[in-house]
């Protein structure tokens, strides 16, 4: 298996793959836009895209060609326009001579992660959710960002699915946005997705909102991320991401982030050479990038290190296109417990 980046050819594998993405906010299934955003993704694989529009979009392919899943990571959000997201802050109203003291959560509506680098559009496909595909697929993204680090923010973000039912329905949407925007949650998760985000701007409330007026489903949920997405949340925790108390402003998911710089799986990132031999008994799984951009590819596999070198299986050198003598760039798979 390798990830590697997208292409047009592969646009009738990501509209499936869209199409059984329940959740999956930032790519809807929608074959124009799709288009437009794989255009977009080779434009800035060739480094023709600036950091504003640079968005650059991941296959993860297996051996016979077969697109299994997606994910992006986007070099600088709100750079072309708002982004949007909720600060989970708090209002104290006291009176001494009531002897009333109130501590109330109150959301302010922010765009303090403009400019941030943003980890998105991760989907496996449901039959391939195990073994190291699914850490492969998210953390690849991670060692393209230690290769060109120059091109991405010094912070990075990602946003996790906040909680809803089987239906769809989320409890924090029906107490607060269904009243400034008339719709389904579906439908305005749809419309941001396809970039239609001016209606946020000129229909949210601007004004701090006092959580205290929300349902007491609504409040229960903001910070928290749907059970589907716990071992994608924990993972990225496991790198250095944390909860800040920035939530989205439609399901109320975390956003969570961490200083690109110290994020484990760049940080402790390595150029090394690529040697072609038997890795033996006791190798670990390693990500391994070959260090090139629009021809990218990134595959984990068990490797060792020895002496500046990487050994590897024959294999794993094929997949990434590489020779022995090649210098790749690669980091543990898994984060030290």
């Amino acid at each position: 298996m390798i990830v590697r980046p997208v292409r047009s050819s592969d646009l009738p594998a990501l509209f499936e793959l869209a199409r059984s993405g329940t959740g999956l906010t930032s790519l809807p299934a929608n074959e124009e836009h799709l288009a437009w955003r794989v255009g977009w993704s080779e434009k800035a694989f060739r480094g023709e895209a600036s950091r504003a529009d640079a968005d650059y979009l991941f296959a993860l392919e297996d051996d016979a060609g077969t697109v299994l899943g997606i994910s992006a990571v986007a070099a600088g959000v709100g750079l072309r326009a708002p982004w949007y997201n909720y600060r989970v802050g708090l209002t104290v109203c006291a009176s001494q001579e009531l002897e009333i003291h109130r501590q109330i959560p109150t959301l302010f509506l922010a765009n303090d992660m403009t400019g941030n680098s943003e980890l998105c559009s991760l989907f496996l496909h449901p039959e391939h959710r195990h073994g190291i595909k699914g850490r492969l697929l998210s953390k690849a993204r991670l060692l393209f960002i230690a290769e060109f680090a120059e091109h991405f923010a010094p912070q990075v973000m990602a946003e996790m699915r906040g909680i809803c039912d089987e239906a769809g329905r989320s409890p924090f949407w029906e107490s607060l946005g269904r009243h400034f925007f008339k719709m389904e949650f579906s439908q305005a998760d749809y419309l941001t997705g396809v970039g239609n985000k001016a209606f946020v701007a000129e229909l949210m409330p601007k004004f701090p909102l006092y959580t205290c007026f929300l349902s007491e489903e609504a409040r229960a949920v903001i910070g928290r991320v749907h059970p589907d997405t716990e071992p994608a949340l924990a993972m990225l925790e496991a790198e250095g991401f944390s909860y800040k108390g920035y939530v989205d402003i439609f399901d109320a998911g975390p956003v969570i982030e961490a200083p690109t710089e110290k994020i484990r799986a760049i940080a402790q990132s390595q150029v090394l050479v690529l040697a072609v031999g038997t890795p033996g008994d006791d190798a670990e799984d390693y990500l391994i990038h070959n260090r090139q951009r629009e021809s990218c590819r990134i595959t984990a596999a068990p490797a060792r290190v020895a002496a500046g070198s990487l050994v590897v299986a024959a294999q794993t050198a094929r997949r990434l296109g590489l020779t022995a003598g090649d210098q790749v760039r690669a980091v543990a798979l898994a984060a030290p417990s």
